[in-house]
């Protein structure tokens, strides 16, 4: 389906508890989520690398309407699985069984069929690469859609994929018959991550449904929006992609700085980039001194002047049910980190045409 996207108006929230449990699960680190218009099904995916749970995501209703947010409910859980049957082991089993340890950071319904699609960020410092894989919806394996070598993770040089900053987006084009992914940040070949002074550059590829890559995009990420307290953290980078058209596709970005107590806060940006006048860079192994046009983008909404109470860690976002005005919406969850400084919490926007 088409979309269009002018501006958009602050429905509801709604908040699910810090370590709530469900069927013997614990939830939290909700990185990612799509809804499903013919099921009316939503799935919220964790990117709990097994740590507290097995990899895991979740299915859902969400009540709303051009009124309020009234509540959301989990209605199952369901373990994803490796090629082998097995659930993705956490770090210590995998060191004695091998496997995968999985950081998924992404979660999409297949519009084709009956299947779901979600990415890995992979591990650097295990020497695991970030993927890509559609599994039925109960979470078995089915597939792992190849991706591009310069992506990969190398353990020894600084080349690929940097660790924890790799598969964060993913989006399926209008018609189905394409896969979009989003890169968190710079990969080594293309320059450094951003800084308070200087943004970076994120490849945005094109995938068909077989793995074969028909174009990709540099996709300029903002600065980090403050400073961080002195010897603490900060960064930016893309934290999910949804297509709104053939040529355009909406694109998260957050901010998390750290102030002098350890404690983050989130500076989230939503960007509408268009692929017109772009290059097509697929071809080109490193963008540190190449000459290429990047992405355009506008920004949609600045979510820290949408005057929330609270900002949290968003990292999902997807097209919801249409209003009885015939227009979209669109949700954002936080993912929490398990952390009791941070809240998962659920946003829904009416979407405002141009």
């Amino acid at each position: 389906m088409q979309h269009t996207v002018g501006s958009l108006r602050f429905i509801g929230e709604q908040r699910i508890p810090l370590k709530a449990i469900y069927a013997d699960t614990v939830v939290g680190g909700l990185s990612g989520i799509d809804y499903d218009a013919r099921t009316e099904t939503w799935i919220l995916e964790s990117d709990d690398r097994s740590e507290y749970s097995p990899a895991r995501f979740y299915t859902a209703t969400l009540n709303y309407d051009q009124h309020a947010f009234t509540s959301v409910t989990l209605t199952g859980v369901h373990f994803f699985k490796q090629s082998n049957g097995k659930n993705y082991p956490d770090a210590k089993l995998f060191e004695k069984e091998g496997g995968e340890v999985a950081d998924i950071e992404s979660i999409r319904f297949d519009p084709l069929d009956d299947s779901i699609w979600y990415a890995s960020e992979g591990s650097r410092k295990l020497g695991l690469n970030p993927f890509i894989r559609q599994a039925k919806r109960d979470g078995s394996y089915l597939s792992t859609l190849p991706t591009p070598a310069m992506l990969n993770v190398s353990p020894n040089e600084e080349t690929g994929s940097r660790n924890n900053l790799s598969f964060e987006g993913l989006s399926f084009s209008p018609d189905g018959k394409y896969l979009w992914l989003g890169m968190e940040t710079a990969i080594y070949q293309d320059g450094p991550v951003a800084t308070v002074d200087k943004g970076a550059v994120s490849r945005i590829t094109r995938f068909d449904r077989k793995g074969k890559v028909f174009e990709q995009y540099a996709y300029p990420l903002d600065p980090i929006q403050v400073a961080a307290a002195p010897g603490r953290f900060s960064d930016n980078g893309l934290s999910e992609v949804l297509a709104v058209n053939e040529h355009q596709l909406l694109v998260l970005e957050r901010s998390g700085v750290q102030d002098a107590t350890g404690v983050f806060k989130f500076y989230i940006r939503l960007y509408e980039m268009d692929i017109h006048g772009a290059t097509d860079i697929k071809d080109i192994a490193s963008l540190k001194k190449a000459k290429y046009v990047p992405v355009q983008k506008r920004l949609v909404l600045n979510l820290n002047e949408a005057g929330l109470p609270k900002i949290d860690n968003i990292e999902g976002i997807a097209w919801g049910h249409k209003l009885p005005n015939g227009h979209d919406t669109i949700v954002l969850v936080s993912d929490d980190n398990f952390d009791q400084t941070q809240v998962t919490q659920l946003l829904v926007f009416e979407v405002l045409p141009k």
